[in-house]
């Protein structure tokens, strides 16, 4: 288990930017660098009976978990030396519609009080 888990740290720890920003893609003369949310989370755990007697590795157990998220939210397009962000339509209105409700839903409760 812990050799995973040391290789799972490496791992992560280098890859840094690379897990946000694809690889750049050249099609006609036109070059797309996709964009990408990306969250990691890992864990684990020891638990032991709390007998100090116990012999080592008896009644304990271990576990551990991990898991990840990419959300694509958009690419960078280069054409004729000019670059622009295009954003996924899909993506921004997965993340935008929420948004919009929970601020519409604070400020009618920030309204409300300050009616009191």
């Amino acid at each position: 288990m812990t050799n995973l888990v040391v290789k799972l740290a490496e791992n992560i720890g280098t890859m840094g930017v690379k897990s946000a920003y694809g690889e750049p893609v050249t099609i006609d003369g036109v070059t797309i660098l996709p964009v990408a949310l990306v969250q990691f989370g890992f864990g684990g755990g020891i638990e032991g009976d709390g007998d100090p007697d116990a012999e080592a590795g008896s009644a304990s157990s271990s576990g551990g978990g991990g898991g990840g998220l990419s959300v694509p939210v958009g690419a960078y397009v280069t054409e004729n030396g000019r670059a622009r962000f295009e954003p996924n339509l899909i993506a921004l209105l997965a993340v935008g519609i929420p948004f919009l409700w929970v601020a519409g839903h604070t400020v009618s409760r920030v309204i409300r009080a300050f009616k009191r």
